[in-house]
């Protein structure tokens, strides 16, 4: 596979960045098409690692090519980590402002996407996705999680319009943020779970054709863990297609469902505990497979102690694999397991598993119908 489009399917006329390139050498692409697409003032968003990484490569080159560049790098906050909270989104924004920018492209993983997809959207500006690490699934989602007044909030931003996934780049990165995308779409276990409870108990809106594409995404990755904790390039790839194709699942289905349950709301829960205490955060999908097992857990003791639930939900949490056995891929893929290998103590870990459903009360999840709200 060369390219992911050509897997994936879609493009333009289906609303989805065209193209999605997967492939060697593939973030070089990235300046002839903002060129040959009429974008001639573009902004590259980075934070200091992945400017050295791609940013500045880019940002040199497009201006070689006859293009305004402007490169620039987000600021981390006071306790050192870059976050995508309301100070660097308007970093963004005032820097393509001043730039006259008609293009910003993010040069980066989750946090650089996140800040870039909300900042495009704000200002009316395609943007352009060139990932770092295959660390998250949400590269092509039009969704951005923010911190706002250390909230985190999902709002509403813009999908990239193209996306260029360089396997020389990603099998190049950190071990552990090839192990957090892992840990990301391991946690479509517990998400894809909750989906159809909240289908089964609410009637919230379900499309099978887009849970069976995330479905297979997750069987797609989980058969090449051992692969991807070795960070050979097959494995990388089969991670990176994956997080690709989950991220489309989102875009297509225009919510947050089919990835994102528990395991999403304990993460967040998780994270804005570290934000309010001052402590270095951890990578999100680091944090998200950990608490897929947990929830796992949790589900599994829930249906055994014979408590109602739905035929479907009940026949879907035989088949989940239990928190062992996700704790097991997770290591298998390099990756911390267990809430104690995040710096998670005891008592925020039961904390989370009690009042993190208060993250999205708008999402029915057995999470939420366990702690009676």
């Amino acid at each position: 596979m060369n390219g992911a489009s050509e897997v994936l399917g879609g493009g333009k006329a289906a609303g989805l960045p065209d193209p999605i390139r997967l492939a060697r050498g593939a973030a070089d692409e990235a300046v002839p098409y903002l060129l040959d697409a009429g974008l001639k003032r573009a902004l590259f968003v980075a934070d200091e690692t992945t400017a050295r990484v791609i940013g500045s490569r880019l940002a040199e080159r497009y201006g070689a090519a006859g293009g305004a560049a402007r490169l620039e790098i987000i600021r981390p906050n006071a306790a050192g980590d870059v976050v995508a909270d309301e100070a660097s989104v308007l970093q963004a924004i005032i820097a393509a402002q001043h730039h006259g920018a008609d293009a910003i492209a993010a040069a980066g993983s989750g946090t650089i996407h996140d800040i870039v997809r909300y900042a495009a959207c704000t200002l009316g500006l395609p943007f352009v996705s060139v990932p770092t690490a295959p660390s998250v699934d949400g590269f092509t989602s039009k969704g951005a999680p923010l911190i706002l007044r250390g909230e985190k909030i999902t709002l509403p931003a813009a999908a990239p319009v193209a996306v260029f996934a360089d396997l020389d780049v990603l099998c190049a990165a950190p071990q552990p943020l090839i192990a957090a995308g892992f840990g990301d779409m391991l946690g479509k276990y517990t998400s894809l779970f909750d989906w159809v409870y909240g289908r089964e108990t609410a009637g919230e809106p379900y499309d099978e054709d887009i849970a069976g594409l995330t479905r297979g995404a997750l069987e797609r990755c989980v058969s090449h863990a051992e692969a991807i904790g070795e960070g050979t390039e097959e494995g990388v790839r089969a991670l990176m297609q994956s997080l690709i194709e989950s991220g489309i699942a989102l875009l297509r289905f225009g919510q947050s469902h089919p990835a994102s349950g528990a395991e999403h709301h304990i993460s967040h829960y998780w994270e804005m505990h570290f934000l309010r205490t001052g402590r270095r955060q951890v990578l999100h999908g680091a944090k998200v497979g950990v608490a897929c097992a947990e929830v796992a857990d949790l589900y599994k003791r829930y249906a055994a102690e014979g408590r109602p639930l739905p035929d479907a939900c009940r026949r879907m949490l035989a088949e989940l694999p239990d928190g062992d056995e996700l704790r097991r891929l997770l290591r298998v893929a390099g990756g911390p397991a267990v809430p104690a290998e995040l710096g998670i103590e005891p008592e925020l870990r039961d904390e989370a598993l009690r009042r993190a459903h208060v993250v999205r009360l708008n999402r029915h999840t057995l999470l939420r119908a366990i702690n009676g709200e």
